[in-house]
């Protein structure tokens, strides 16, 4: 039985892993380059699965029955079952503002520096990352005169303050920080937290410091703006 158990328990480590990366959901946890690697482990976990039930039918003639007693007691290995078995019925969603109005903004003090030209076209798309090293690090002056548009989920802040922000992760949602970026100008009403939009718009000179790691926030002067369903790629790297 304790074969059974822990060839059921692999069973469904590795159907988890397939799970969450051919339905895109490993996403909200780990980097998208890792999807390849999820696949191979779960290749890995299913073959052992295999080979341990293989291996526990060549013994079932030689085990006997004189070890019938210890399938009364309840096994705890049975335990393991349960977080399998959330992740396959009810995946926890990607981080949003509860996590990001926890932690300070990833964008650390960091002396002014020169950034590359915007490319051409007129709006820019650019990264929340992007965004914010250039208006923090370079003082706006590669944003200048450009229109910008950035996307993500907004953050309720003090006195009626919207942030957009973007998760930023290194490897996994175990490191997550959020980028954070005030909204001033034609900010959208109705807002609420986890609602997910894009704006367009232009560099502001105004700078804020997050309450949580007095970290600088920088901000957009926004234009226009978009309601958008949450992407697949919640997280930036």
């Amino acid at each position: 039985m304790r074969r059974e158990l822990h060839a059921l328990i692999l069973t469904l480590v590795g159907g988890t892993l397939l799970k969450l990366a051919f339905t895109g959901d490993y996403a909200r946890y780990v980097k998208p380059g890792v999807r390849p690697l999820l696949v191979a482990a779960a290749v890995v976990v299913l073959a052992i699965a295999a080979a341990t039930l293989q291996r526990r039918d060549r013994r079932d003639h030689a085990d006997g029955d004189g070890h019938a007693h210890r399938h009364s007691r309840f096994d705890v290995a049975w335990l393991l079952l349960l977080p399998m078995l959330v992740l396959l019925l009810l995946a926890p969603p990607a981080l949003g503002s509860f996590s990001a109005a926890r932690s300070g903004t990833a964008l650390g003090a960091a002396p002014a520096s020169d950034q590359p030209p915007l490319p051409e076209g007129d709006p820019v798309r650019l990264s929340m990352m992007d965004y914010a090293s250039r208006a923090v690090y370079d003082n706006g002056r590669s944003l200048a005169g450009r229109h910008l548009t950035l996307s993500g989920f907004v953050l309720p802040g003090d006195g009626g303050t919207w942030y957009l922000t973007r998760m930023v992760i290194t490897c996994c949602a175990a490191d997550a920080q959020p980028i954070k970026v005030g909204l001033t100008g034609t900010v959208p009403g109705r807002l609420k937290a986890n609602d997910w939009i894009q704006v367009t718009g232009s560099y502001a000179t105004r700078k804020d410091r997050d309450p949580v790691n007095q970290e600088p926030i920088p901000y957009l002067s926004v234009e226009s703006s978009t309601p958008i369903p949450a992407p697949a790629r919640q997280y930036e790297s």
